[in-house]
């Protein structure tokens, strides 16, 4: 009873993030509307977004719901929600990719899609591939919990070099909050043995989400974000327009050597 009570709460709490990235998107809409009015002279629609961070959050969804998916019991509380959570994701990255016109985003745009069209085929259509499919899925938890926290890392960095959230949506990361904390209740419920995936990511998530929260009140007082967001200012009107354009979109890039302390 437990497990399903705690498993319902969990989903009904996972809307939220659906929400979340529902308002995501609509803001970068909002910001993309903006910017053909000129209204965003040197912003682009996507700008302090990292690319890094959205794959990241792409593939912990993916994998819980490839988790729940080969789970002996099909786990129906972990696998629609991610679905729905993975496909507005890739939404966003399409943004990112329509924005930047570069080649990185585009080709992390098209795997990604790709990855999500065929692992679940292979899964449906072939019987055998379940049996060892859990452990594949468990070990792709360990690896994106890995890649989940220098992607937000990787998040904060921008904030914290440019003194600004961007197109940041606070009400994302509070919805990702709740969602976590709710997701470990769950995988309690689970029992250890089938749930450690589950409680090992959504701790590291629920820890990162929190940290990218305080950074939207450190952008807001901290006189070193304001110093940091008169540079900004002041080396963009130095710049051509076009490289405004390209310097405003240029931190979105996955590279590791971007994540310091």
């Amino acid at each position: 009873m437990t497990y399903h009570i705690t498993g319902l709460i969990s989903s009904v709490i996972f809307l939220l993030t659906v929400g979340g990235l529902w308002s995501q998107l609509q803001f970068v809409w909002h910001r993309r509307r903006e910017f053909s009015k000129a209204s965003l002279p040197s912003a682009r629609p996507t700008a302090i977004l990292s690319l890094n961070q959205f794959v990241s959050s792409l593939l912990a969804f993916f994998s819980f719901f490839l988790y729940g998916m080969c789970l002996k019991s099909f786990n129906h509380y972990l696998v629609w929600p991610r679905l729905a959570a993975t496909l507005l994701t890739l939404a966003v990255l399409y943004e990112i990719m329509v924005d930047r016109k570069e080649w990185l985003p585009t080709l992390t745009f098209f795997i990604c899609a790709a990855l999500l069209v065929l692992a679940p085929a292979l899964l449906l259509l072939n019987a055998s591939v379940m049996a060892w499919g859990r452990r594949i899925s468990q070990a792709l938890i360990v690896g994106v919990t890995i890649v989940l926290a220098q992607g937000y890392l990787h998040q904060i960095v921008l904030i914290r070099q440019s003194g600004q959230t961007g197109a940041v949506s606070l009400r994302l990361h509070q919805f990702f909050a709740l969602k976590d904390a709710s997701t470990i209740a769950f995988a309690l419920a689970m029992g250890v043995a089938s749930g450690w995936p589950i409680l090992l990511l959504s701790s590291v998530s629920g820890l990162t989400k929190l940290a990218t929260m305080w950074h939207f009140r450190w952008a807001r007082l901290s006189p070193t974000a304001q110093q940091r967001r008169n540079a900004l200012l002041e080396s963009e009107k130095e710049s051509p327009p076009d490289l405004v354009a390209e310097s405003s979109s240029a931190p979105s890039t996955i590279n590791s050597s971007a994540i310091n302390p």
